[in-house]
């Protein structure tokens, strides 16, 4: 069995990833080409080979097994994760039965809002996972092709940021942000209400895919709307609600991020009228405004998006910071670890600094001035707390809280905004890699920058589809040379780290 156990493993970690990504990579940017030159039929055909191809579904397997955040995540069937002889019994299943996949139940979480109320993620399994993500990579690059330009929600190649730089692009004293106002939209529970019919008459996809994503809908459905959600928590969820709002951003000037918009409005522009082509357009989709949260907000008095606070100034100045509510959030977190009494102060700046770095790193495009948003009083309620152990003096709770509060450089509104309608797919590996650089900072910049913006380890360029990690040659995590750095694929990491033995050799 640990001879069986072991060859599965082997086989796994024997498999050529780079050749796979780009074998896939090669399909998917031929479906982004022949949905823009509007030829259908050829895209179909590819998104078929796609579902069959072997490297596509080892791909997707690893990403929900090994790559994904909520990787080990259970769904109805209670399992975590799945060993290697596992991973290669799903690869056979999506191939043997991908076209006619059935899904399991989900698994329901009840997950807390802000105003007090729940709302339900509900999860698939594993299995169900990997073929929705086998899915997402037949779907993707045929609707990016298509996408607009100012959605940027759940999008490779896209994020918050080019949100954050298109809001200030409108609302900067060269375009008279001062006297526009904003129409905060939102839609009232999006994901649990669109339209079954509005999703499946856009999807651009072969028959056999279009019933698998109908049965997925239909797996997370609410007995009082039977034709009605997508779940969240699945993998192509996110997907499949941009496929649906796409088109909104035609309205009218504005910026959407998911189910989140903000809608501009000159001082001549007519509210009511806009308002009602978007509940037309929304109510084709199953969907409606709420009427509660929607809310036309002048710009002198600020209005909150993506977890920031944005407002114009009296002097036209345009100004964004991190909202109350997202302060609230973090101090919270660090309060949780600070407080806790089950590890000490080492552990406790280990487990601080990615969380703060992480906020920090979100947040560096703003305005960080504010002795609130530095951190300044988390940072000396954990210095108290770290003095209180026995054995610590003050130089070392001061260097603990270097090391928890980690630095991250700041620069208003410096994110480089994604080129148009650009896609990933579109095959101009040079402008994306290059692009993935200036989203880092310090260590990692320089080290992508040295590398040509390709990965040390398999010589590939950095794509929109998995992060960045820095690799320490030598083991040591506190040699921070340059020389000592590579910035790697996060798979390319993963296997690294395989390669190494485990322990001292015998004899």
């Amino acid at each position: 069995m640990v001879r069986r156990m072991n060859s599965h493993s082997e086989l796994w970690k024997s498999q050529k990833w780079k050749k796979l990504r780009q074998n896939l990579f090669r399909l998917q940017r031929r479906i982004y080409k022949a949905v823009q030159a509007g030829d259908l039929r050829k895209a179909r055909s590819l998104q078929k080979l796609i579902m069959k191809s072997r490297s596509a579904q080892l791909l997707a397997v690893r990403q929900v097994t090994q790559l994904n955040q909520g990787k080990r995540t259970a769904g109805i069937d209670g399992k975590e994760n799945l060993n290697y002889r596992e991973r290669i019994e799903l690869v056979d299943n999506l191939n043997h039965y991908g076209h006619t996949w059935f899904h399991s139940g989900l698994r329901e979480v009840p997950i807390p809002k802000k105003n007090g109320k729940t709302r339900m993620l509900k999860i698939p399994t594993i299995a169900d996972r990997a073929w929705q993500c086998l899915v997402k990579y037949t779907l993707e690059p045929a609707h990016e092709a298509i996408f607009h330009a100012r959605s940027y929600g759940f999008r490779t190649g896209r994020g918050a940021h080019d949100a954050q730089m298109y809001i200030f692009t409108n609302l900067n004293k060269g375009k008279k942000g001062i006297t526009k106002r904003v129409i905060e939209l939102d839609i009232k529970k999006c994901f649990d209400r669109i339209s079954h019919k509005s999703i499946m008459d856009r999807l651009i996809a072969p028959a056999h895919v279009k019933k698998g994503v109908f049965r997925c809908l239909k797996a997370g459905i609410s007995p009082e709307f039977p034709e009605q959600g997508t779940p969240q928590g699945g993998v192509v969820s996110p997907l499949l609600a941009n496929i649906a709002l796409d088109g909104i951003e035609d309205i009218h000037p504005s910026v959407r991020y998911a189910d989140d918009m903000v809608i501009f409005l000159k001082p001549k522009d007519d509210a009511g009228k806009i308002l009602q082509k978007v509940e037309k357009f929304l109510e084709e989709r199953g969907l409606e405004i709420s009427q509660e949260k929607t809310k036309i907000t002048k710009t002198t008095d600020g209005f909150d998006f993506l977890g920031w606070q944005m407002r114009v100034k009296p002097s036209g100045t345009f100004h964004c910071k991190p909202s109350a509510d997202n302060h609230r959030k973090i101090r919270e977190k660090i309060k949780a670890v600070v407080n806790s009494s089950n590890y000490g102060a080492k552990v406790k700046a280990k487990k601080l600094a990615p969380i703060v770095r992480g906020w920090r790193n979100y947040h560096k495009w703003c305005d960080m001035s504010d002795s609130r948003d530095s951190l300044w009083f988390p940072n000396k309620a954990a210095k108290r707390k770290f003095l209180i152990e026995k054995k610590m003096n003050r130089y070392e709770a001061v260097e603990l809280c270097k090391k928890a509060f980690p630095t991250v450089r700041t620069k208003r509104f410096g994110h480089t905004m994604v080129t148009g309608t650009k896609s990933p797919y579109d095959g101009d590996l040079v402008y994306w890699s290059k692009r993935k650089s200036t989203l880092y900072d310090n260590h990692t910049s320089k080290a992508l920058k040295r590398q040509n913006h390709s990965c040390e380890y398999c010589g590939l360029m950095f794509n929109c589809d998995e992060s960045v990690h820095l690799h320490h040659v030598d083991g040591n995590h506190d040699n921070w040379k340059l020389k000592n750095l590579a910035a790697i694929h996060q798979s390319c990491h993963q296997q690294i780290h395989w390669s190494k033995p485990k322990g001292k050799p015998r004899g």
